[in-house]
């Protein structure tokens, strides 16, 4: 069975004023896998770069595409790998940009055992059975690492088929919303906001009034 990684607490907060921020943003590559749920991370810094004016270019030495942030040490990856072997991508990136520590890197994920449109940011944590939060983890050798997780809903008896299949109609605007928000506190954490002061602001089980 897998656990619900939400009621182990967090380690204390170390900091990474130093060096490169890296928002990781996982998914599957190409478009039938565009607006499923196992995607809504690497959207959201889909958001994140549009709202800088900026695109995602592929850099295939680095399994990534990838925004650098003019005039910053902040860094937007999508790894180009399938998710399950996400850490690939992070390997290379931990090589190239020098990263000194895992807490320099955010990692933004789809997470069913949250409800749909809620958001859950930790500053460490187990996998909850997320195939790419393994593989981050087993490049990384901890789990002491920060995350934006969004939540996609409860994935009955098929969680393969949830996660891959397209959001109905119906669904589309608490998606969109979350997006926005999963963004917004993204960028909050490159511009140096704490884990502490993101999850008052935008932790919440369930979307917010009147999205």
């Amino acid at each position: 069975m897998i656990s619900d990684p939400h009621d182990e607490d967090d380690p204390i907060e170390e900091s990474c004023d130093s060096g490169h921020r890296v928002l990781l943003g996982l998914g599957n590559p190409g478009a039938e896998y565009a607006s499923t749920p196992h995607n809504v991370g690497s959207e959201a810094l889909d958001l994140y770069a549009t709202r800088m004016q900026l695109e995602f270019e592929l850099q295939p030495q680095l399994s990534s595409a990838i925004v650098e942030v003019p005039d910053s040490k902040i860094v937007l990856v999508k790894p180009t790998t399938f998710m399950n072997l996400s850490g690939v991508a992070l390997r290379k990136l931990w090589h190239h940009y020098g990263i000194e520590s895992a807490h320099q890197i955010m990692v933004l994920c789809d997470d069913f055992h949250l409800p749909l449109g809620g958001i859950r940011i930790r500053g460490a944590g187990a996998t909850g059975g997320h195939n790419g939060l393994a593989s981050i983890e087993d490049a990384l050798g901890c789990d002491e690492y920060p995350r934006i997780r969004l939540g996609i809903g409860g994935p009955g008896d098929d969680s393969v088929n949830h996660v891959l299949s397209k959001f109905s109609s119906a669904d589309q605007k608490v998606v969109a919303d979350l997006l926005i928000d999963a963004s917004c506190a993204a960028e909050d954490w490159a511009s140096g906001k704490s884990i502490v002061d993101l999850q008052a602001q935008y932790n919440r089980r369930k979307p917010q009034a009147g999205s």
